[in-house]
């Protein structure tokens, strides 16, 4: 484990009609003036923009008010923050929406004690000052409620990129489960995927000896495992629903991540499709991770094996790791898709013939040196492959028998790992154990054969 510092001090409200405490939190933190910022018209239409305004208002706080944030927030509107905070002496902002909010109230919050551009943050420059922050999320997937970091997208250019800094940390949030019911299912899906890919860009990491934030990441991930499938099926379980909230700000405030490199090229490569085509952020993850993980596993192959045994409950092939670690990568993938994510480009939205376009951007846009990834240094022909693996996933050329022609079809279907065995069992009659054995090997002729 490696040296670190790990301060997170939000202070979080969480539990049904918390929302009413907005105004009480704001005043504790200091704010004589607020800026209220959210996005379109689900807050107003749900009343709960006015459950905010009241809440301000009683406790005699004035407010303006900035609508508009997008998914992929925009600097136009972070520009457009700014000079609304600077002409009305606004001292706190108050976000009330999901990640995208928060990241547009945190660029706004920094841009704004700041003489320069707020996109110098966004080059790589560490925010050091900002007005407070408060958020009333409505989404579990960002993390950005607990989170020190904001992403942005620059129009001149779409450039989809982060900034950190603890000042913009949210000094409060508000986290009520029961606004996230309404959600459509592909939103909560988008989320769920978003907060497994915050854990698994820091399991993947070059550190040893870090079983404790290993463990806590596994942790994490098999929730998301029991409680996504739930909460798709009913969407007003609330309980389903408040794990993984609650998850969703634990996977992101860096609690997991402290003394160990991380790597984020799942988060990168995908930026640039949410930032070109405007796709949801989870779905672009759903699609990037598995060709991404498959792509760098050989780098530590031991590291992926764990995660799919451990998380995935696949059988460990101590002879050829390699068959587990694609077996876990498999299990991720058929995960996502059981929940209604993309699986590939075309799906997506996303064009074959951008992927020039895509790799210069990921790896030369806004300044960047040619390189990515903190697990395993990518270069452009890297990039290059990833996006193709990523296009569409085409059956083997080699000839299938009857038994892994059965299991293609069930895969295309987004089978789980887990379904794949019990289907083998009472097609086959085979046992548990040679199923499992089957599918792996399914699964591991059919990666070396893409």
């Amino acid at each position: 484990m490696e040296n670190f510092t790990f301060y997170s001090p939000t202070y979080f409200v969480f539990g049904k009609d918390t929302e009413a405490r907005a105004g009480e939190m704001v005043r504790r933190f200091g704010g004589t003036k607020v800026l209220i910022h959210y996005g379109g018209g689900s807050v107003k239409r749900s009343g709960l923009l006015d459950r905010v305004k009241a809440s301000l208002s009683g406790e005699g706080i004035p407010f303006e008010e900035l609508p508009g944030a997008q998914p992929n927030p925009r600097s136009g509107l972070v520009y457009k923050g700014i000079e609304l905070c600077r002409k009305e002496g606004i001292d706190f902002i108050l976000a009330v929406g999901g990640g995208s909010v928060i990241d547009s109230a945190k660029a706004i919050a920094a841009g704004t004690v700041y003489d320069g551009d707020f996109w110098d943050f966004y080059c790589g420059k560490v925010i050091e000052k900002a007005l407070p922050v408060g958020t009333v999320l409505t989404i579990a997937a960002a993390g950005s409620e607990g989170s020190p970091d904001s992403v942005i997208t620059k129009e001149e250019g779409m450039f989809k990129r982060g900034a950190t800094g603890d000042a913009i940390r949210p000094k409060f949030s508000i986290l009520n489960p029961a606004l996230t019911q309404t959600l459509p299912p592909f939103q909560t899906a988008a989320g769920i995927t978003d907060i497994m890919a915050h854990l698994y860009e820091r399991y993947l990491t070059n550190t040893t000896e870090v079983e404790v934030t290993d463990r806590m990441i596994e942790a994490l991930l098999l929730t998301m495992k029991h409680e996504g499938p739930r909460v798709i099926e009913n969407p007003d379980n609330y309980e389903a629903r408040a794990n993984i909230m609650w998850a969703g700000m634990m996977a992101h405030n860096n609690a997991c991540g402290v003394g160990r490199t991380q790597d984020w090229t799942s988060h990168d490569v995908e930026h640039e499709l949410s930032a070109l085509y405007d796709c949801a952020h989870g779905a672009g993850l759903a699609v990037t991770m598995p060709a991404v993980f498959t792509y760098v596993m050989n780098h530590d192959v031991m590291r992926f094996a764990q995660v799919a045994v451990r998380v995935w409950g696949c059988q460990m092939d101590f002879a050829h790791p390699e068959v587990t670690a694609k077996a876990g990568i498999e299990a991720l993938r058929s995960f996502l898709i059981s929940i209604g994510m993309p699986r590939d480009f075309e799906e997506l939205g996303a064009r074959e013939e951008d992927i020039p376009k895509l790799v210069a951007s990921l790896c030369h846009g806004n300044g960047r040196n040619g390189r990515v990834g903190g697990f395993m240094s990518l270069d452009e022909n890297d990039c290059t492959k990833i996006y193709e693996m990523m296009v569409g996933r085409k059956a083997p050329l080699c000839p299938m028998n009857e038994t892994e022609a059965f299991l293609w079809k069930m895969r295309e279907k987004g089978a789980r790992l887990t379904d794949m065995i019990t289907a083998l069992r009472q097609e086959y009659g085979a046992d548990t154990e040679s199923a499992a054995v089957e599918v792996e090997h399914f699964l591991g002729r059919l990666y070396k054969n893409r």
